[in-house]
């Protein structure tokens, strides 16, 4: 059974939409991470995305069943990975202990939380991260690609 991903907000966990970037980071990841904070705070973007995700993840599956990877976690690790064209033990890594990517999956705590620290198991990642195919992450960055075009447009009539 999955789900999309609402974030339950607590006094230990960091706000998707609160996460800050360095900007002037000339690593490929942030980038990256702040867009999928941009789609997680579009109400218009997070629909068009979930639905895809729902469409392609789960199509066929029951409602029942233990829970799996929230979609939101998957479409991050997933997007992670084909951004640093890593291996699933680095993806492991980085969902577990890269404070960016665990802030922006929605699941990094602040220093109250060291006790409760949700990890992610290596054969979890790589039964639902797999499922997200290139042509369905090409759909999304289509998706992505034309909300950006609206916003220049937005800006030059400004």
């Amino acid at each position: 059974m999955r789900k999309r991903f609402e974030q339950q907000m607590n006094f230990r966990t960091v706000a998707i939409s609160d996460v800050k970037f360095l900007l002037k980071s000339r690593d490929e990841l942030p980038p990256v991470l702040k867009a999928l904070q941009y789609i997680f705070i579009t109400p218009e973007l997070n629909e068009k995305i979930f639905q895809l995700l729902e469409e392609k993840i789960c199509r066929g599956k029951k409602k029942t069943g233990r829970n799996g990877m929230d979609l939101w976690h998957e479409l991050v690790l997933g997007v992670v990975r084909h951004t640093l064209d890593t291996n699933w033990d680095r993806l492991h890594d980085s969902a577990n202990y890269h404070e960016l990517v665990r802030s922006i999956m929605g699941v990094h705590g602040t220093a109250f939380i060291e006790d409760e620290k949700k990890e992610f198991n290596y054969q979890t990642i790589l039964d639902n991260v797999s499922l997200l195919d290139e042509a369905l992450l090409g759909q999304v960055n289509q998706i992505v690609t034309e909300t950006g075009h609206q916003l220049l447009k937005k800006n030059k009539k400004k």
